[in-house]
């Protein structure tokens, strides 16, 4: 695809995304504005059971420590599965977060899972070091190929979903998070 094909889709999504006034109380997804995009060819196909109500798309990918690690190995435990890459700012300052949530709530049953969109990001060792200097302890999982960004629908990144025990969503959020509102996302998801 040309890029100016791309820049107008994402140009196009963040305008629509601005004007959508969404809210926690009323259950709908959460949209911010300092979300970045990253990519719009997704087959409709792929992505139409992925909404809030419906069981999360299972999927394996290798950890940045070389395991495979399968979404359906946490069932059990609440989700924060998160898409983010390395040169996005908005997922950089999200990053802390997440970990200081993490290191809180990890023995509470909460997991988190950062799938790293690798095919958009600026390689394996970009990851590493970047990981080494946040201090990241929970899983990062390699997207080499982009499909489970795509299946997700991560038009933008930073983009998560936050799965109950039984695997179903019960939120997206485009754009950063903070450990408060982590904490108000799973708290009363069973």
């Amino acid at each position: 695809m040309n890029k100016t094909f791309l820049f107008t889709i994402a140009v196009v999504f963040i305008i629509v995304n601005l004007l959508k006034q969404t809210t926690l109380d009323n259950n709908e997804e959460v949209v911010f504005e300092e979300s970045i995009p990253v990519s719009s060819n997704i087959p409709e196909s792929a992505v139409i059971g992925v909404q809030k109500g419906n069981a999360a798309p299972d999927f394996e990918l290798i950890t940045l420590e070389g395991k495979p690690v399968k979404l359906s190995n946490y069932k059990g435990k609440k989700i924060i599965l998160n898409f983010w890459a390395t040169w996005c700012p908005p997922c950089k300052d999200e990053m802390p977060h997440m970990q200081n949530f993490y290191e809180k709530y990890k023995d509470n049953g909460i997991e988190i899972v950062a799938v790293n969109l690798t095919n958009v990001d600026k390689g394996q060792k970009v990851i590493e070091t970047f990981v080494k200097n946040n201090g990241i302890t929970f899983q990062i999982p390699l997207d080499r190929d982009g499909k489970i960004g795509e299946i997700y629908q991560t038009f933008s990144i930073p983009t998560s979903y936050i799965l109950d025990s039984k695997g179903i969503i019960a939120n997206k959020i485009i754009g950063p998070m903070d450990e408060e509102m982590m904490y108000m996302l799973t708290k009363d998801i069973q």
